[in-house]
């Protein structure tokens, strides 16, 4: 797996265009430079001063040092590369750090000297931890394991629910910040809806496994409504019999009185209610395209004006649906 900064990442970061390909090469290149003048500024400031103290070959101290830095560097992101981290190495090249800057002062004789000799070293350590970071960036934008962060807006305004957030990310290894809002947003919404399903002691009546699946966020609410109805009240002594269901009342029709020769029996006449409930019924699992006069005029049997009318009612409906639906998830985006 190849990281190239030119791409998007999994993050959903667009990739770079030519003019910004142009500017990061030409600022590669000047941080290159840069960090070589850094590099030979420490050598020079830094192989005197070891020739002060004694060293026997002085060019070795700045070297071993200034080297060490990127080599160490290099070696935690290929690390991180081949997921095998380790949480030392990171600090290698900081303590190396502190150790060339504090040997550049110590080189200075006066403290403009020791502020130019410790700053010029600085340029080549920051560049080195500048190039690890978006390495170490891309990787883990690649591969799913880096974390995202937390706004601080969202630290500052409601500390209490994104600490529980925020544990929630790192026990669960969700590394999407978006889909951890997300996922709290349902859970937000099935909390409520157990609430109102059990009332204020919903807790104490809900399913262990429901509350476990509400606590990792993954609860569904219709899959459970269809799944774990509510309780219904048995009369004692009956606790292992279901209730059956009420079945719907008929209507009683009264014979009309007939005059003469009596007529053969038709269909009763459906109302518009009657009829919509019924093809709304028999549709709900058409796609859009399928939903035209002729085929609800053949399910439901009705007439060609009474389809069409039918037909721009569902349509009605759907679109209102679907226009509920892109509000809710904008909504969800925004918080």
């Amino acid at each position: 797996m190849t990281v190239n900064l030119t791409q998007g990442s999994a993050a959903g970061v667009p990739p770079l265009s030519k003019p910004e390909r142009v500017l990061l090469g030409t600022v590669a290149v000047a941080a290159g430079a840069v960090g070589i003048l850094g590099l030979a500024s420490s050598f020079d400031a830094v192989s005197a001063a070891a020739a002060r103290w004694g060293f026997g070959v002085p060019w070795m101290l700045p070297v071993g040092i200034d080297v060490a830095i990127p080599v160490f560097t290099a070696a935690n992101l290929l690390l991180i590369r081949v997921n095998m981290p380790l949480a030392w190495v990171r600090f290698v090249p900081w303590a190396l750090t502190l150790v060339t800057c504090w040997l550049n002062i110590a080189a200075g004789h006066s403290l403009s000297a020791k502020l130019a000799h410790g700053t010029m070293p600085l340029l080549w350590v920051v560049l080195s931890e500048i190039a690890a970071h978006v390495y170490a960036s891309r990787i883990g934008a690649v591969t799913g394991r880096r974390m995202e962060k937390i706004r601080r807006s969202r630290w500052l305004l409601a500390f209490p629910s994104t600490f529980a957030l925020w544990r929630r990310m790192t026990l669960w290894e969700i590394t999407s910040y978006s889909d951890a809002l997300a996922r709290e947003r349902q859970r937000q919404l099935d909390r409520a809806e157990l609430r109102q399903r059990y009332g204020r002691r919903w807790r104490k009546h809900t399913p262990h496994r429901t509350r476990v699946l509400l606590k990792l966020g993954e609860l569904a609410p219709a899959a459970q409504a269809k799944s774990a109805p509510p309780p219904v009240p048995v009369p004692p002594g009956n606790g292992d019999q279901e209730q059956p269901e009420p079945k719907p009342e008929r209507q009683v029709r009264r014979p009309r009185k007939t005059t003469g020769k009596a007529k053969p029996k038709g269909k009763p006449v459906r109302t518009a209610d009657e009829l919509l409930a019924e093809a709304r019924t028999v549709t709900a699992a058409w796609a859009d395209e399928d939903l035209t006069a002729e085929a609800i005029r053949k399910t439901v049997r009705t007439s060609q004006a009474n389809a069409r009318t039918l037909r721009d009612a569902l349509k009605a409906e759907r679109a209102e649906a679907a226009r509920f639906r892109r509000e809710a998830e904008a909504g969800a985006e925004a918080a």
